[in-house]
């Protein structure tokens, strides 16, 4: 956060009464001084406005009886009993909501303060979410995804104008899905920047809890989960809010959409505490009943495990992708791909420069893309590869073009590729253009892409340029989305003819380690395509790099004799010595080859 919080929290003070300008400014004309507004208020207060919040009154939805029963709620409760003797007498009010916004607790050790909140509904069951009333810190940090600190004027609601608020968000240590805020107000002339410090020691403290009591719940939900395993030869879930576990017979007898309608039933089924049994209609038309089982721990509801059986069969497997991306054009819902889109949207709605490092092929630009597509569908969306333009005048000047265009998104790819000298004139151009940019007020979201961090010595002036990097995992370290990635890219490589993928298939696909990342599991599945256009793929159409586990990428020699031992192999049907003999190779030499290329042929 800015080191200017003191001077937006006195609302009197010079600095306070030109932020109030700049808010009636907006408020009436529509007109934003970005150089006076802090980039996350103005992105606020655009939003804001967006939504029709009223700026002269506080008006809230309210939720009688919010659920208090969760683990956020447990684990929050000692740390926040410490925090209020901690401030006991301090006119400062400890909040605690939930990912809606909603206030699920709230500590006050000041009358005064206390009555203030009562006035403006800052209370247990009243959503503070920024669609009602506009620019805080829990809605604001709820959008944002990071904490953040509203004071004085920054608020869009001109009822809070007389307090400062520090939002951070507490996510769950498995999943990394926000949970809620912990939330810090007190009176906007009292604020300081020790107030976002504390928000955030509280806010990793109910996370360390959140760990202990998660890891204990779900270890016994887990031990369910296979006992169920152990004593069923049918399709066996388990879930809870954050975890789903499913077993092979599951993923094979189910379509994508069947999966879905039998989790969410079982979900609205196990919000009780005891055993039941449910007859459910599926999309594929099959009828399934289905036995939930709550799982009970000392600290709590743990989930449920989920016996299914088929009585009526379903029709015709479709793989087809029935899921929801989360942005247009990318596919994936693992909690490590979620929580760097989530970054990545994060740095794009505060309007920050970033770079976005990772191994090639891991899907950088097509994130950006999908980011800006998302959040400004109509804005231009430019594209500058470094390692294509040989001549670095030309390069710098089209720089120049673009970043005067003002608008919409800039992408400077692989700037790991710049010789020394350019790299320094592309860091002078864009600090001179930034600077350019906050006087005008215009908003380029000027963002650059390169290979992994460690190889990007010599490179320091050109990334100070940025303020911020994200980094994108390869596709080894979220590998459960190829389940989701196969259908997407097979849908995209043949869009006339219908063609999936079978769970056998699909297992092979998902043990490789991927070195090329998403680029060459596309290139995989686009040589399938050429020679199956439709139907169900098999084990058997999948090139021999399939058959192995190779953890990095071979040259193209070692990639001929890899295919040769593999389709030797194949065709001896997994006979080693059959296949040595045919291959023209020793034993020893087979065998070094197998253990070197990471070939395993499935049974």
């Amino acid at each position: 956060m800015p080191s200017t919080h003191s001077d937006a929290a006195a609302s009197h003070s010079p600095r306070g009464r030109v932020l109030a300008a700049a808010r009636e400014r907006f408020l009436t004309a529509g007109a934003l001084d970005s150089d006076q507004v802090r980039e996350t208020i103005a992105a606020s207060w655009w939003r804001s406005k967006s939504w029709n919040v009223a700026a002269d009154h506080v008006r809230l939805p309210y939720a009688k009886d919010p659920n208090l029963e969760t683990p956020l709620v447990q684990s929050a409760a000692p740390i926040l009993n410490r925090l209020q003797e901690q401030t006991s007498g301090e006119a400062v009010s400890i909040i605690l909501t939930d990912a809606a916004g909603v206030v699920l607790d709230r500590r006050t050790g000041d009358r005064r303060l206390e009555r203030g909140l009562d006035r403006v509904q800052l209370a247990p069951g009243f959503s503070y979410a920024e669609q009602f009333v506009g620019t805080n810190g829990i809605g604001t940090a709820l959008e944002g995804r990071q904490p953040t600190g509203v004071f004085g004027h920054e608020h869009y609601a001109e009822d809070l104008e007389e307090f400062g608020c520090v939002g951070v968000p507490v996510r769950h240590p498995v999943s990394g899905r926000v949970l809620g805020v912990l939330d810090l107000t007190c009176w906007s002339r009292d604020a300081s920047p020790l107030l976002l410090a504390l928000a955030r020691t509280t806010a990793e403290h109910i996370e360390r809890e959140l760990t202990t009591l998660t890891g204990l719940r779900e270890f016994a939900l887990f031990q369910e989960y296979l006992k169920a395993c152990r004593h069923s030869r049918g399709i066996v879930l388990a879930l809870n809010n954050d975890v789903v576990m499913m077993n092979d017979h599951a993923r094979q007898a189910l379509t994508t959409a069947d999966q879905a309608a039998l989790l969410a039933a079982a979900a609205e089924a196990m919000m009780g505490s005891r055993r039941v049994v449910i007859d459910v209609d599926l999309p594929s038309g099959a009828k399934a009943r289905m036995s939930c089982g709550p799982v009970h721990t000392s600290s709590g509801p743990a989930g449920g495990v989920v016996r299914v059986r088929l009585t009526t069969p379903s029709g015709p497997r479709s793989d087809r992708p029935a899921f929801q991306p989360l942005l247009p054009g990318l596919a994936g819902s693992s909690p490590v791909w979620q929580r760097t889109c989530d970054q990545v949207r994060a740095h794009c709605l505060a309007g920050e420069w970033i770079t976005v490092h990772g191994e090639a092929g891991s899907g950088k630009l097509a994130l950006l893309q999908a980011v800006h597509r998302h959040h400004d569908p109509a804005g231009r969306f430019r594209v500058v590869d470094t390692a294509a333009e040989a001549d670095p005048a030309a390069f710098l000047s089209r720089v120049e073009q673009e970043l005067q265009q003002g608008s919409g998104a800039l992408v400077l790819r692989h700037i790991d590729r710049l010789p020394r000298e350019s790299a320094q004139s592309l860091a002078a151009l864009l600090r001179v253009r930034h600077r350019a940019a906050d006087q005008s007020g215009k908003q380029l979201w000027v963002t650059a892409t390169h290979g992994p961090a460690d190889g990007t010595h010599g490179l320091d002036s050109l990334l100070r340029a940025f303020p911020a990097t994200v980094e994108v995992p390869p596709l080894r370290h979220h590998i459960e989305d190829v389940r989701e990635l196969v259908p997407f890219l097979l849908a995209k490589l043949t869009s006339a003819t219908p063609l999936t993928c079978s769970p056998e298939a699909l297992r092979l696909l998902m043990r490789s380690a991927w070195p090329g990342n998403v680029a060459q599991l596309r290139q995989v599945l686009s040589t399938v395509a050429q020679h199956r256009r439709s139907g169900v793929i098999q084990p058997g159409d999948l090139p021999p790099e399939c058959q192995t586990v190779s953890r990095r990428v071979l040259s193209p020699l070692e990639a001929l004799e890899r295919d040769a031992i593999v389709r030797g192999l194949i065709a001896a049907k997994g006979n080693k010595n059959a296949a040595a003999r045919a291959l023209g190779v020793s034993r020893a030499t087979i065998y070094r080859k197998i253990r070197e290329y990471g070939i395993d042929l499935p049974q």
